[in-house]
């Protein structure tokens, strides 16, 4: 198997939080993944960091510093800026899902509402050459 992948998750939502990081251990007990509750937290805790994580998971909808303001910073002139971004969100309007990739976004997805489905989803883009 690959190497076990790091992950900054950076969502204001607990309980989405849990159902991740419960996801996360249900594919592999030693994925790390940290969490900052919005995008100023997540920038801060990339700065401080000197091992930067392999994927950062991001939600669109949060306070202090939304997503869409997050990407901006972090792709401009950030040491995470080559880090792959997902987007990991309720939003799914079209303008939302393009503007997020033309600020470089790797990839955009829906929230979904079934614990195996986000199992699926995970283990897919942390592992892909196993599907």
């Amino acid at each position: 198997m690959l190497n076990t992948p790091t992950i900054l998750l950076i969502d204001d939502d607990i309980d989405d939080q849990e159902i991740f990081t419960s996801a996360l251990a249900f594919i592999d007990n030693a994925i790390a993944c940290k969490i900052a509750p919005n995008g100023y937290e997540g920038i801060m805790q990339l700065n401080d960091s000197e091992a930067l994580p392999d994927l950062i998971f991001l939600d669109l909808n949060m306070p202090v510093m939304n997503g869409i303001q997050f990407l901006r910073e972090v792709k401009a002139a950030h040491k995470a800026k080559d880090v792959p971004v997902i987007i990991f969100s309720t939003a799914s309007d079209i303008k939302t899902i393009e503007e997020a990739k033309q600020l470089g976004a790797h990839d955009f997805i829906t929230k979904p509402e079934k614990f195996s489905e986000l199992v699926g989803l995970l283990h897919g883009l942390l592992f892909p050459a196993t599907r």
